[in-house]
């Protein structure tokens, strides 16, 4: 072996002894307790470890963008047009610079894979497509990135919308979305997005079900066509806030629906709790799906970013855990068990949501390797905990030394 991480606790089982990780040829060669000491090696002091962090909902073509968009008049957050009004300004040299500056905090806090939803209109073309595309092999030595290419302004009503969509689709991109909120033919442009999903083979993730009332939901036709198409699996959803809007009955009925269809949800606290209840002035809503929930009645759920430092959430630092913390705090989760399920939205959840068949610390995967300071998942989340130590590929990416005091 080329090098042992040693003395770690399995994030899947933290209750048991500490154990080495071996690593040949940039995977997991052995897990096993004991591995011989004279390879070269990092003692993670029976810390956790898990194979990284897993982004499936981030924006980062428009990251980082408060600096040139109109303020915000009153409560209207009116974050589309303001982005859509400034979108004209974005090259690929300035997605690239603005996009890797949120990467390398996402790199820093541990994670390990992402999906970045992409942005495709007439505004910007193909210019944050070949930015992303750019930057995802650039950085391909701390992080593997796929993008999922989408119409943020609509696409019946936006024929370029479609056409931008097929050239990014017919040179790779892997995943679909949709935002049928910002469209007047929701239904329309939910179908085509199925439709273009069957004809190049790829999955579909969605921004779906924005809103302060559970009137007129957009997952009961996502589920009905994720049936129809057989993409069990295949498809997810983000935001949902329109579910924390129902009763538990109604919610478990939703749930068992898309359970059944096997449509998973990614929560986005952070975007969600900014976005909300803008029409109202006290006693606001959260807006925020409860995901441990979901996932107690059978829903695969992620937790993720979104936005971050543009009108949609003009907060945020890249930090996965502190979403899975905030999230913990808004729908008032405490017990261990539920707290490790947050935990496991920001890693094996995800990785299952996007279909990532190597993720894992298993022999034979790719030794993605993170070790937090903490020694339970829980204790990650309850403390905001960071990684001290990232790894990809058998490689060190991340180097977090723990803050020490200087007492007089």
């Amino acid at each position: 072996m080329e090098f042992v991480v040693r003395n770690v606790r399995l994030s899947h089982a933290p209750e048991q002894p500490p154990v080495d990780i071996g690593i040949e040829g940039g995977k997991i060669a052995a897990i096993a307790s004991g591995l011989p000491a004279d390879f070269p090696g990092y003692d993670g002091h029976g810390n956790l470890a898990c194979a990284g962090l897993v982004e499936t909902h981030i924006h980062l073509d428009k990251t980082r963008i408060m600096d040139r968009v109109a303020p915000e008049e009153g409560r209207n957050a009116a974050a589309v047009p303001r982005v859509a009004a400034v979108k004209h300004t974005f090259t690929e040299d300035d997605v690239y610079r603005r996009a890797s500056i949120t990467l390398e905090n996402c790199i820093k806090h541990g994670t390990t894979r992402m999906r970045t939803h992409v942005e495709l209109d007439a505004g910007v073309e193909m210019r944050s497509f070949d930015a992303l595309l750019e930057l995802a092999r650039d950085y391909a030595w701390a992080i593997d990135i796929e993008l999922c290419v989408f119409p943020q302004e609509g696409l019946t009503n936006n024929p370029q919308a479609e056409q931008l969509l097929i050239e990014a689709l017919k040179r790779g991109a892997p995943v679909i979305g949709a935002a049928p909120n910002y469209d007047p033919d929701k239904d329309g442009q939910v179908r085509r997005i199925f439709e273009l999903a069957r004809e190049y083979d790829v999955d579909i993730d969605m921004h779906l079900d924005s809103g302060n009332s559970p009137a007129d939901m957009d997952i009961h036709l996502v589920c009905e066509l994720t049936k129809q198409y057989g993409l069990a699996g295949r498809v997810a959803v983000g935001h949902g806030c329109k579910y924390s809007t129902l009763p538990p009955p109604d919610l478990q009925a939703l749930a068992g629906k898309m359970a059944d269809a096997g449509v998973a949800v990614t929560v986005l606290p952070a975007t969600d709790l900014f976005m909300m209840a803008r029409d109202q002035t006290y006693s606001l809503q959260r807006g925020v799906a409860d995901a441990n929930t979901l996932v107690e009645w059978g829903v695969n759920c992620s937790i993720s970013s979104n936005n971050i430092l543009n009108p949609f959430t003009p907060l945020g630092d890249g930090n996965l855990i502190r979403m899975a913390n905030l999230q913990a705090n808004v729908c008032q989760v405490s017990h261990p068990h539920r707290l490790r399920e947050c935990f496991a939205m920001l890693t094996d959840r995800s990785a299952r949501l996007m279909n990532l068949k190597d993720y894992g610390l298993a022999v034979g995967n790719p030794a993605d390797i993170v070790v937090f300071d903490a020694t339970t998942p829980e204790m990650a989340v309850a403390e905001v905990k960071a990684p001290l130590v990232c790894f990809k590929r058998g490689v060190r990416t991340v180097t977090r030394p723990r803050a020490d005091l200087h007492r007089p």
